[in-house]
């Protein structure tokens, strides 16, 4: 059985993962009949935002105990966690992947990644084995794998936000190259592995952000039997 690994960035669309997102990438893993395991940063969120009045507190709230309400508690600190555990990541959107998982809210282009969440999505890009993310998500993928990354030796990754141009502007910034997608949609980058789609970035509602999230999920398992074919077939030969 396969195991995808869920990168939660905490409970909530303004100051960590997008609820629906992130429910519906457990349920399409679960109707798939595989296992999902949901990890988190052991870190205290950037801010923590009153999502009735939209406006900040000054309350302080960790980003694993807060994601713990969405895995059900059954959740582990992404630092225990080795790429060769999972045969696949998926990071869903929310502020959180904006400000907790990264500074890209702050910084745009110029954005720093958690070194936790960099070195495991460095580790998987190594093992070639497949990355999805949601909404935001994908300026992770952007400033960890783009042209610009310390070290980078990748194919530019095809990634998508939906058709925001101020973001896809700062994707492309960071050596990624963008295409534009609808809710429902995804984009597929075969050579690097990584599956990207627009959710609540473009979505009026749960139904576009299911169809979207499911193709992701599904088009994530395709990767990993491609992948792993592919690591057979070139130990075979």
């Amino acid at each position: 059985m396969y195991k995808i690994g869920v990168l939660l960035s905490g409970c909530g669309v303004m100051d960590g993962s997008e609820i629906h997102e992130a429910v519906i990438t457990l349920l399409a893993i679960d109707k798939e009949g595989l296992e999902y395991i949901c990890i988190a940063p052991d870190k205290e969120q950037t801010q923590v935002i009153n999502h009735l009045t939209n406006q900040p507190t000054n309350e302080k709230r960790n980003i694993l105990v807060e994601s713990a309400r969405i895995a059900r508690g059954n959740i582990k600190d992404i630092k225990s966690i080795r790429a060769n555990e999972i045969d696949a990541l998926i990071m869903p959107g929310g502020f959180g992947a904006a400000c907790n998982l990264s500074s890209f809210a702050k910084d745009g282009a110029n954005a720093q990644i958690l070194p936790e969440v960099e070195n495991l999505l460095q580790e998987l890009h190594k093992l070639k084995k497949p990355i999805g993310a949601i909404c935001i998500a994908p300026v992770i993928l952007a400033r960890v794998l783009g042209k610009t990354a310390v070290g980078a030796f990748h194919e530019t990754p095809l990634l998508t936000i939906g058709t925001d141009k101020n973001t896809a502007s700062a994707l492309e910034q960071m050596g990624a190259r963008h295409i534009n997608k609808n809710a429902d949609e995804v984009a597929i980058d075969g050579k690097n592995l990584i599956v990207t789609t627009p959710a609540y970035m473009l979505g009026k509602g749960p139904k576009e952000v299911e169809a979207g999230v499911t193709r992701l999920v599904k088009a994530v398992i395709e990767l990993i039997k491609q992948s792993k074919l592919n690591t057979t077939s070139s130990a075979v030969s």
